[in-house]
């Protein structure tokens, strides 16, 4: 009974605005993995436990990082996500991943694509790339990344339809994403990191009813089709509640399969609105 209405949420949440561009896109992709993307989710293995029992920050892009001394990350092993090579001090503590999620089209036209790509590669150091297999065909084309490891996720299914509670594992077709974090969650617990701690992850926009970043953005500014220009969000708070409600029950799926296999999650974003985590401030991690 339950999976069933988990299979009719899922069917009605595509008749949103969002939701029909997610059924073009995935009727469009449902075709067989390209030898390139085949590869590099068998090379995943590779990644599999290979922090085990270490402790890493994931840096969001959300405003309440601005009140952040993010110098201090220097040393620890930080996972940064879209445009978050625009923190401030990143020169200073540098990324070891970086995550990007599936691509919406539309604002953001390929050869925008194209030109943040560039910029992500120019700022990002000596960064891992995880990116979606939607974009491989792109990286490939381009030849952007000269250089660097990009390694790919397959992005399939809703977390709605997964019952099972252990790790998600990368090297295999992982659920979709509402919002790049939980990209970076995943990814986080198959390395093998047993305290992973999040920082700038607010999603408080629907309090706020504005949306804004820590920084300024560069080649994607003004490309988010939810938003106008002066922050404001372009869709209601029906449609804002609905992508709300499958992004929570996926923080709620990942806080179990932490919860299942002993690993430690912890939001240390000063303020914001999830709440699916135990909270501990930014600074007490530096305590001595």
């Amino acid at each position: 009974m339950a999976a069933a209405l988990r299979k009719i949420l899922t069917f009605g949440s595509m008749l949103l605005p969002y939701g029909v561009h997610e059924l073009k896109r995935r009727l469009k992709n449902r075709h067989k993995l390209s030898a390139d993307v085949a590869r590099s989710l068998a090379e995943n293995r590779q990644l599999a436990g290979l922090h085990a029992g270490q402790r890493c920050f994931i840096l969001g892009n959300g405003p309440s990082v601005k009140g952040l001394d993010l110098s201090r990350l220097q040393g620890q092993t930080v996972i940064t996500v879209s445009n978050g090579y625009l923190h401030s001090d990143f020169d200073k503590f540098q990324s070891r991943y970086h995550c990007v999620p599936q691509i919406t089209y539309g604002l953001m036209t390929t050869e925008d694509v194209v030109r943040w790509f560039d910029e992500m590669h120019s700022h990002l150091g000596g960064a891992e790339l995880f990116l979606s297999s939607t974009e491989a065909e792109l990286v490939r084309k381009h030849n952007l990344f000269p250089g660097r490891t990009v390694r790919y996720l397959v992005l399939g299914e809703s977390f709605d339809e997964r019952t099972s509670e252990e790790i998600v594992d990368i090297s295999q077709p992982v659920p979709r994403v509402e919002s790049v974090p939980v990209m970076a969650l995943m990814i986080a617990m198959y390395l093998g990191f047993k305290e992973i701690i999040l920082l700038g992850v607010d999603h408080d926009r629907f309090l706020s009813s504005t949306y804004q970043y820590a920084f300024d953005l560069k080649v994607q500014k003004g490309k988010d089709f939810t938003v106008n220009a002066d922050g404001t969000l372009t869709r209601g708070h029906h449609d804002e509640f609905q992508q709300l409600a499958r992004l929570w029950r996926q923080y709620r799926a990942i806080a179990n399969i932490a919860k299942a296999n002993g690993i430690r999650v912890v939001n240390s974003t000063p303020g914001g609105a999830l709440d699916e985590f135990e909270r501990r401030p930014f600074e007490a991690w530096f305590e001595k």
